[in-house]
């Protein structure tokens, strides 16, 4: 192919040209608790953000405390500082918050989680590849703005709610919705993308739990919305889009998993993203 003729990857669904770019990172410090959000990140050798699910929560059992399993944890805000290694909490719109030094109060801070959840709390930290929510691609997980405002608009929603229950670290701008969906190919292939100088490689549609239907704040559950979801995303499928990755059609957003450090280890909001040629070779 020319070196002056647009990637076929970079075309909307239409054929004009479209100029997708980074327009926000996500992270999740403590997983499944509130997010913050980075004007720059920094790439794991694992392939996670930094601090992206740094934290995690345990119960009693060993396994996690998230939303799948304690709905009440969509009460819980947070605020955390990374660098300083501090965590507030409070409970939904309650006035005040308790403070905790991560490293010197973390059996404060357990005790306080175990009190609010009504059962013992284990917080543990991995800072090499954090608790991804799919530890065989623990890259950061991708979704258009438009696919956001897209699936908002299917349940008279606005963005700010879709992003909470959704969950994704990265946002690209400047393209159509679903746009997305071209960063996956066949079963047995990945699709090499780059932002800045740092290449990862898409590798498939990602199976949705049982969160989203919640409201982001409260835990309340709309029983109708997987079904509505699965008809309407399934109707608006793209043509890019490959419909036999789609085992089910409750997937949105895409897992992702690092390709290459060689030119840098740090992205940033503002940078335009590439996207280069499906590789059979990385499976």
């Amino acid at each position: 192919m020319d070196d002056t003729e647009p990637h076929p990857f970079a075309m909307a669904g239409n054929g004009t040209s479209i100029e997708p770019y980074l327009a926000r990172i996500r992270i999740f410090p403590v997983k499944s608790l509130d997010a913050l959000e980075v004007s720059k990140s920094r790439v794991l050798k694992s392939g996670a953000l930094e601090h992206d699910r740094r934290w995690a929560l345990f119960d009693k059992t060993g396994d996690y405390i998230n939303g799948k399993r304690y709905r009440t944890i969509h009460r819980l805000r947070s605020s955390i500082s990374p660098s300083a290694r501090t965590l507030s909490l409070k409970v939904g719109s309650e006035a005040g918050e308790s403070r905790f030094e991560i490293d010197q109060e973390h059996q404060e801070l357990e005790r306080w989680l175990a009190g609010y959840f009504d059962t013992p709390v284990d917080v543990r930290e991995d800072t090499e590849q954090g608790f991804p929510d799919d530890p065989a691609s623990p890259g950061p997980t991708v979704i258009s703005v438009a696919s956001l405002r897209e699936v908002g608009g299917w349940f008279g929603l606005p963005v700010e709610d879709i992003r909470e229950r959704f969950r994704a670290n990265i946002e690209i701008d400047g393209v159509p919705a679903f746009w997305e969906d071209r960063l996956f190919g066949p079963p047995g292939t990945v699709v090499p993308f780059r932002i800045g100088n740092v290449t990862f490689d898409g590798v498939n549609p990602c199976q949705r739990c049982a969160v989203p239907p919640r409201d982001s704040r409260t835990g309340r559950e709309d029983e109708t919305f997987v079904r509505r979801f699965r008809e309407l995303r399934k109707r608006t499928l793209p043509e890019w889009a490959l419909a036999s990755r789609f085992t089910h059609f409750y997937r949105l957003a895409v897992n992702t998993r690092l390709n290459s450090l060689d030119h840098g280890d740090v992205i940033h909001v503002g940078e335009r993203i590439e996207l280069l040629a499906p590789d059979q070779s990385r499976v």
